[in-house]
């Protein structure tokens, strides 16, 4: 068998740009996170759970950074946009707990990035 493989190499994630976000399973998954009263799961649950909203995250962001630097220089929803990638930055940036509070921490941050990118993909309402 050979041992030969291939390296891809994306530095500007346009690959990633043309995959579309498999939003439905994540959606499900920030709800029923975020409906949590006290669900009694082991630590490296909450890890498991904190680390797929993490990596999902990181991609909606992705998506939220290509669709905001698309827009005309003026479009308020690029300003936007650009908090709340800084926020979603930090918010990443912490090291994940085997908490319940961590997963809801990275649930609402997903709810918050899919918010501003359905923002950022909506049609602009031509002026009167």
């Amino acid at each position: 068998m050979s041992g030969t493989h291939t390296v891809l190499y994306d530095p500007h994630g346009l690959i990633e740009a043309e995959l579309p976000l498999d939003r439905a399973p994540y959606e499900a998954l920030v709800t029923a996170v975020l409906a949590w009263k006290d669900p009694h799961l082991e630590p490296r649950d909450y890890e498991q759970i904190a680390l797929q909203l993490t990596g999902h995250a990181r991609a909606v962001a992705a998506h939220v950074k290509r669709h905001a630097a698309a827009l005309p220089k003026n479009d308020s929803r690029g300003a936007l946009a650009e908090v709340v990638l800084r926020e979603a930055t930090g918010r990443l940036s912490a090291p994940l707990k085997g908490t319940a509070h961590c997963a809801q921490n990275r649930a609402r941050l997903v709810r918050a990035l899919y918010t501003r990118l359905d923002r950022l993909t909506e049609a602009i309402p031509a002026a009167p």
